[in-house]
């Protein structure tokens, strides 16, 4: 009998324990413990693209996280204090935690049947690609824009649109300048009410920045909401430094 389920995993690079931020986070009092509730909250967000949320609308709070991690509230309180200041986890506006990165710890394994298809597509794909060989594709033209790259590509999009239908939702709509980013009409909503007059211009940001680079992002609103996060964190004063600006006609 085949397996159907969808499995997520973290996937941590070799030098996952020499980043500075948890190099630091390690060095500290309990810090092997709070490096331990940090893995344990990155598989925890896994299915909810780095939220930190029992269900829609349902973030966890300390109790819960320190149940599930089956740690005490005051060491939790401590830990997400200090990933906060570390910048490994962000609180959302709905009282929810994003893990920050995350988009680059997913990994979602394929059951038989989509290991089937996708080498189905990638195979359809290679026949419908003309000149794919190596001796019928031009030097200059192959170092521009290599086959495999558009053949991944459309993959990615025939397995997305397949799982959501398995889901019993609608497939995700293209977005942006270039058409590459992927939203459900949930997600779509939630950036214009979170988002307003700005939503569109993230879309289009994205949309240049996946042309332009050619990298992947396993949930392009995840990616949306965290450059906004970012851009809202730069406006503000950092605490301690005082304020020189001064108007026209002013002097100091």
């Amino acid at each position: 009998m085949s397996d159907n389920r969808k499995y997520y995993y973290l996937k941590l690079k070799e030098s996952y324990f020499d980043d500075d931020a948890i190099v630091l986070l390690e060095s500290m009092q309990d810090g092997v413990l709070y490096s331990n509730i940090l893995l344990k909250l990155y598989l925890k967000s896994l299915k909810n693209g780095g939220k930190l949320q029992l269900a829609e609308n349902i973030p966890y709070t300390s109790q819960m996280i320190a149940t599930i991690t089956r740690q005490q509230v005051g060491t939790v309180e401590r830990a997400l204090q200090i990933f906060m200041k570390l910048g490994l986890v962000e609180p959302l506006q709905n009282g929810a935690f994003y893990m920050s990165n995350i988009e680059l710890l997913i990994g979602q394994s394929s059951t038989e049947g989509e290991r089937k298809r996708k080498a189905r597509l990638a195979l359809q794909a290679q026949k419908a690609l003309p000149g794919t060989g190596a001796d019928k594709c031009p030097p200059d033209q192959a170092d521009k824009r290599p086959p495999e790259i558009e053949i991944e590509k459309e993959i990615d999009i025939e397995i997305e649109k397949e799982r959501e239908l398995e889901r019993g939702q609608p497939a995700p709509a293209a977005y942006g300048r270039y058409r590459n980013v992927f939203l459900s009409d949930k997600e779509l909503a939630e950036l214009k009410a979170e988002l307003p007059g700005k939503w569109e211009y993230y879309i289009d940001r994205l949309s240049c920045h996946i042309a332009s680079s050619g990298k992947k992002y396993k949930s392009h609103a995840a990616t949306i909401y965290k450059w906004a996060q970012e851009d809202e964190a730069k406006k503000k004063p950092k605490k301690g430094i005082p304020d020189y600006t001064c108007k026209e006609g002013e002097s100091l």
